[in-house]
């Protein structure tokens, strides 16, 4: 690129505008901290002396772990689950808590972990103490749950517990760059740190943590500097997925959310077993669920778990970015034989939230 110098090496901050890379300073008006996030690696009680993966160093396995145990019933413990399964691996994912993916309701939950279950993965949840030692034969995870094995043998480990920001050697507060309890850095509606001149974007803000809210960032950031269009994180939809088989795609409120929120919501569910392209393709695991604000009309939220779900979520996505009321998608027409086509009837189907 023209006009643009890259130099490796271990950068730290020494003063507002000033980076120190391994004995070079280099200097200017707009500093932007994008440092990413590494995998968390608990305390628990053994896992100093065992080998283990994380969520990057499994990306450089070469071979099929005859019995991969996974600690962490997220998205990235699941995705990766299910692809070693679809290996050949047996499979076993430890949760602590108890249930799978627990930032989502648990109808949801429940029925990603009936997906998973029918292609033979071993779920553990309710694991309260969780430790780790060798064994003759691989790696023993202490798991206590209340029923089964009080342990799980397997050959190979991986971690799947969540991420930490690589914040913790930037020299940030020699410059007083404010982080919070667990190193993210804060920042505003804009993305400014509490030092003038100095944004961060991506993992290490904790705004978001996915690839796309950290592209999102950058277009707050350089709408704000160079455009003269004050655009801002809250103005940014939740939207995620998780890519197992079939997917799940997510955008704005859960049930709980709804409820907290203190609003008239309206929820509308159907099956997918009741989709045509789903039955078609015999693959009639999930549903979809959309909330409504009752008074506004406007869309607040949606899980479509199934066939397509992480494309057909976007369309609601866009009602709700347009602050349309539902009834535009719901009296639209769509085509038929899609999984679409089967968002407008559920739309026709809302009931008040319980």
């Amino acid at each position: 690129m023209d006009n643009a110098d890259l130099v490796r090496g271990h950068a730290r901050l020494v003063a507002r505008d000033t980076v120190d890379v391994d004995g070079k300073e280099l200097r200017a008006k707009e500093v932007f901290l994008n440092v990413g996030a590494r995998a968390y690696v608990p305390d628990f009680p053994g896992i100093a002396d065992v080998p283990y993966f994380t969520n990057s160093t499994i990306m450089e396995v070469d071979f099929i772990p005859p019995h991969l145990v996974i600690i962490g019933g997220s998205y990235i413990g699941l995705e990766f689950a299910q692809m070693y399964r679809r290996f050949g691996s047996e499979v076993t994912v430890v949760e602590k808590g108890d249930r799978l993916i627990s930032r989502d309701d648990p109808d949801v939950s429940e029925a990603v972990k009936e997906i998973l279950e029918k292609e033979g993965i071993e779920i553990r949840l309710n694991a309260d103490c969780i430790g780790a030692s060798r064994e003759k034969d691989g790696i023993a995870v202490q798991v206590e749950c209340d029923s089964g094995a009080p342990r799980v043998t397997g050959s190979h480990l991986f971690l799947a517990v969540g991420r930490t920001p690589n914040t913790h050697d930037l020299g940030l507060e020699d410059v007083g760059v404010k982080t919070n309890a667990r190193g993210y850095v804060e920042v505003d509606d804009q993305l400014r740190t509490s030092v003038p001149g100095i944004w961060a974007l991506g993992d290490c803000n904790g705004r978001g943590a996915f690839t796309h809210t950290s592209y999102n960032d950058f277009e707050i950031v350089a709408a704000n500097l160079l455009d003269d269009d004050p655009r801002r994180v809250s103005d940014r939809l939740t939207c995620y997925g998780l890519f197992i088989d079939p997917p799940l795609g997510r955008i704005g409120w859960t049930e709980r959310e709804a409820r907290e929120s203190g609003c008239n919501v309206l929820v509308g569910k159907r099956l997918m077993k009741h989709v045509g392209r789903a039955k078609e393709r015999s693959e009639t695991d999930g549903f979809i669920k959309i909330l409504v604000d009752g008074d506004s009309e406007e869309i607040v939220g949606a899980a479509i778990l199934g066939i397509g779900g992480d494309e057909v979520v976007h369309g609601l996505l866009d009602a709700m970015y347009a602050k349309a009321p539902y009834t535009t998608i719901s009296r639209a027409v769509h085509i038929h034989p899609t999984v679409s086509e089967l968002i407008p009837t559920t739309l026709q189907s809302l009931r008040p939230l319980d």
